[in-house]
């Protein structure tokens, strides 16, 4: 899941519930991080407010649920600018992060790019960042609007991508629908 921002509140609320991958948005620097993981973590590893019975522990009838969740836990922490970028290493190196997802459109507009994420400073920034996460052992991930960037971004060596996006799809059978009843 992905909580609207890095917020141990918003965080915790989508753990109860039985989340267990959080992609955290907006991540700038270590610390940030670092915050992340440790909303994602019950004490003394971390801050994650203790409740028995939530529904990610069956209702307090999974008994080892307080033993397990830490470590079960993914933290996936989402880098959308330049900035970012240059701290890319950093933030992989904390400790509890599990992979690190780029946003392009976010990345392209921070580039000078709004807009336009095809844009071939844009894209080579991709392609390095696939390499730089690669380098440091932890999941690269990236969305991808199309299936052929989708496929290129795989080829690049990003591990997890998000093939498209959900009003992208509703609006393409939408627009489907209509040509074939125009047509008809």
């Amino acid at each position: 899941m992905r909580p609207a921002w890095n917020d141990k509140v918003l965080i915790k609320r989508m753990l109860d519930v039985g989340a267990q991958t959080v992609l955290v948005p907006f991540v700038q620097s270590a610390e940030e991080a670092a915050a992340a993981v440790a909303a994602t973590r019950f004490p003394p590893e971390g801050i994650r407010g203790v409740a028995g019975a939530t529904r990610a522990s069956r209702f307090g009838l999974t008994s080892d649920y307080f033993e397990v969740a830490n470590r079960e836990i993914c933290v996936l922490v989402q880098l959308e600018t330049t900035d970012a970028l240059d701290r890319l290493e950093a933030i992989a190196a904390v400790e509890g992060v599990d992979g690190v997802f780029i946003g392009p459109s976010d990345l392209a507009a921070s580039m000078g790019h709004l807009g336009k994420a095809g844009a071939e400073p844009v894209q080579e920034a991709l392609r390095r960042s696939a390499e730089r996460i690669a380098a440091t052992g932890k999941a690269a991930g990236i969305l991808a609007t199309t299936a052929e960037d989708a496929v290129r971004y795989r080829g690049w060596g990003y591990q997890f991508v998000a093939g498209a996006v959900d009003l992208g799809l509703l609006l393409r059978g939408a627009r489907s629908v209509l040509s074939a009843m125009r047509q008809g």
